[in-house]
């Protein structure tokens, strides 16, 4: 079991910064691929990042690639999202999950933390 609490999230102007944080509990969570999803009014849930378990390996949509960075630290049981050059398209609900198995998909993951909003204003 993993519970998951997100942090971080405001309203920014467009090419703004804002870091998110997730705190994470358990004793496994060394064990788990960490990723982020976002929610935009009327879209589909969509994968923004993942890092693996030892944060050796991460990934990326392509949308953000280059201007996110994802981090973990297993010792503080906390994965970030560094988001960098922020655009009005980047608004909506950010939400971190975790998963045994690594992956883009949000069907995949079995826990999720409660979301935090993400405005950028044009």
């Amino acid at each position: 079991q993993v519970q998951l609490v997100e942090s971080g999230g405001g309203l920014v102007q467009a090419g703004g910064s804002l870091r998110l944080s997730c705190a994470a509990s358990g004793r496994t969570f060394n064990n788990y691929a960490m990723a982020w999803f976002r929610q935009a009014p009327g879209k589909e849930r969509e994968f923004v990042a993942v890092i693996s378990t030892s944060g050796s390996s991460t990934a990326y949509a392509p949308s953000v690639k280059g201007r996110f960075t994802i981090s973990r630290d297993n010792a503080k049981k906390t994965v970030y999202l560094e988001m960098h050059s922020l655009k009005p398209e980047d608004t909506g609900v950010y939400y971190c999950a975790a998963n045994l198995v690594a992956g883009t998909s949000s069907r995949k993951y079995d826990y999720w933390g409660q979301g935090t909003q993400v405005t950028v204003s044009s």
